[in-house]
């Protein structure tokens, strides 16, 4: 169920007015309604979450979140008025903090646990601003700012105020108060060049500097677009280039007007399309993506962790490893300068081998996860993952039931025992999960261990009760906006 937050600038600057007398405000109200039309025409948009935020000082900042319904939301919308400050960080703090609200309690970021894709709460927060400078009672800011201290319990858990399903757009409106005599630009809309430009490339999301109304209609129809169910990864490159793979795909990239020729493909920071089941409607997954740390029983605390995993990838060719019934997730790459250079090489019959630096115990760079591999049609590629160290376990399983036929000799016991050693805690439960459907329910012990130490599972069943002591509160009461500064329910 897709959240779209709308987080519209209420600063005195919105009564501006363009050409046509209408002032900013009022067409930041209508491109929101032309939004939701326009996100109605899909099928899927029916679970649809819609939210209001604004630049009003919090907890009153907060027009429609969790409780609200749809008939709450167009009203508050509606009544709208324009005459506060910039205060964008504190606007999109208080935005993420309610996006974030419910996620200690659902477990949905597991935190120490590995990073399930298929564990997620996509979110888009569209702000619609002027783009004027960004102001406080205090002063005028020439950056953007977001409060470091949050209200939320277990905000410290994670570095950055967002997190890897939550996107950040920006429309910058530019209209001019005089109607121009120059004809308009065709083509797609650029980039703007205020603050906040930098804070939605962060995300994986980006803005648009809107200077017409046809512009502002284009980037809606944009918008829509990327309502996508997915996660955003930093992709980085580990080791050498790889060789080329022949004469003519070498000439092919060397050409000035390949698309992506002026893009480095070695570190991408983009979305994995992570599908819903088409049964069930809900994403189903097996593995996850490691944690950066080894678990270990007497951490006293969790590192926080960076709100999207660095993925490194290895230019040696691979073969792509399956094996029968053991199951593995694939996701789609979004289009980037990494798979626009994979898909060029033409190989899919080979891969490279992902890693997660520092998730293994024993080797600074990890062992391999998953693989990037181009599709057979050469028309995307996708992200599989699959068991922790996958290389060393897929030939035991394999030797498992055609040489052993489920009944292991000793020496094939000490190598899936060393193994085992080399697995993050977290992976015996999926592991033995797979092992159950694959026929071989007894090869792992059922006194399983996640790897946390007893401080910090108290620490984060503390923290989950802690929200919903907060939620359980009515959200207009007192006793609420004293002890949880911001009405985020």
């Amino acid at each position: 169920m897709p959240i779209l937050l709308f987080l519209i600038d209420t600063s005195a600057s919105m009564n501006q007015r363009t050409d046509l007398g209408t002032s900013y405000l009022d067409i930041a109200k209508g491109a929101v309604e032309l939004f939701l039309k326009l996100r109605a025409r899909d099928p899927a948009s029916r679970g649809d979450r819609y939210m209001l935020v604004t630049y009003d000082e919090p907890p009153y900042c907060i027009k429609a979140g969790w409780k609200e319904n749809h008939a709450t939301f167009m009203n508050e919308l509606k009544n709208l008025q324009a005459s506060g400050l910039t205060t964008l960080g504190q606007a999109l703090r208080s935005s993420f903090d309610l996006l974030n609200l419910n996620r200690l309690i659902s477990g949905i970021d597991n935190y120490g646990q590995g990073r399930n894709p298929f564990f997620l709460e996509p979110s888009i927060l569209i702000t619609i601003t002027d783009g004027n400078k960004l102001t406080s009672t205090a002063s005028v800011q020439e950056e953007l700012h977001l409060p470091l201290n949050s209200p939320l319990p277990g905000s410290e858990l994670t570095k950055e105020p967002f997190r890897w399903d939550q996107r950040l757009f920006a429309l910058v409106l530019r209209l001019p108060g005089v109607a121009s005599t120059e004809p308009e630009q065709l083509g797609s809309v650029p980039s703007d060049e205020s603050a906040i430009t930098q804070m939605c490339e962060v995300t994986g999301g980006r803005s648009y500097c809107v200077r017409t109304q046809r512009m502002l209609n284009q980037c809606l129809e944009s918008l829509v677009q990327k309502v996508q169910s997915g996660v955003v990864i930093n992709f980085e490159k580990t080791g050498p280039d790889p060789l080329p793979v022949g004469e003519d795909t070498l000439m092919e990239l060397c050409r000035p007007s390949n698309l992506f020729a002026a893009q480095p493909w070695h570190s991408c920071h983009k979305l994995i399309y992570v599908r819903p089941n088409s049964k069930t409607g809900v994403p189903v997954g097996h593995w996850p993506i490691p944690e950066s740390f080894w678990p270990e029983q007497n951490l006293p605390s969790l590192p926080p962790r960076t709100s999207h995993p660095v993925v490194r990838f290895s230019c040696v060719d691979c073969e792509p490893m399956v094996i029968d019934k053991l199951p593995f997730d694939k996701y789609e790459l979004e289009p980037s300068p990494l798979t626009q250079y994979i898909l060029e090489r033409k190989s899919p019959h080979t891969c490279w081998q992902v890693f997660v630096t520092s998730s293994s115990k024993y080797n600074e760079l990890g062992y391999p996860f998953g693989y990037l591999k181009a599709s057979t049609t050469l028309t995307c590629v996708n992200l599989f993952v699959m068991p922790y160290n996958y290389p060393v376990l897929l030939p035991l399983l394999d030797d498992l039931f055609k040489v052993h036929k489920l009944k292991p000799n000793l020496k094939w016991r000490q190598a899936f025992d060393s193994y085992l050693k080399t697995l993050p805690p977290y992976y015996l439960i999926p592991l033995k999960k797979a092992l159950r459907m694959m026929g071989a329910p007894n090869l792992i012990s059922d006194n399983l261990d996640c790897g946390l130490s007893y401080s910090v599972i108290s620490y984060l069943k503390k923290l989950s009760q802690q929200v919903v002591l907060v939620k359980s509160n009515k959200p207009k009461s007192f006793a609420l906006r004293s002890a949880f500064p911001y009405s985020l329910v």
